[in-house]
């Protein structure tokens, strides 16, 4: 039997691992949400994608979030009539790249939340595991 204050220490731990991965990710769909392609007609930045899972820390014997895939958005780029753009094609459209500022403003916000809650779990549970070695001590 693990003890439950380190399990909980161990989850809060990979949320607030995989809410940093996700916020890395946000960071740079909203640094590249104007990243054309650097020829006429070439493929602008493409949105990436995080997708979370589970796994089994067979140690403590709990289930822990992890970072199950980085994927792409396979959405349509946004084209733009912009004639004098270097990445225009001959009808003067150019692909801009799939990322809607509005749902990674979401994220971001989302992602910055979660990875407080982990945070204050990691505290709390500090707390936790202070006090009761502050009991121990007093009752011996």
């Amino acid at each position: 039997m693990t003890d439950p204050l380190s399990s909980a220490l161990k989850i809060a731990g990979s949320g607030l691992e995989v809410q940093s991965t996700r916020l890395r990710v946000v960071s740079e769909n909203i640094a590249n949400a104007r990243s054309t392609g650097d020829t006429p007609g070439a493929d602008p930045y493409r949105r990436k994608t995080v997708t979370f899972g589970t796994e089994l820390d067979r140690a403590s014997g709990v289930d822990l979030v992890k970072v199950k895939t980085l994927g792409v958005d396979d959405s349509d780029f946004i084209e733009e009539y912009e004639p004098g753009h270097p990445a225009a094609d001959a009808n003067g459209v150019v692909k801009m790249p799939n990322v809607n500022m509005l749902i990674e403003m979401g994220d971001m916000r989302e992602a910055n939340r979660t990875y407080e809650a982990n945070l204050q779990t990691v505290k709390q549970t500090r707390d936790l595991i202070s006090q009761t070695i502050a009991l121990l001590k007093a009752s011996q």
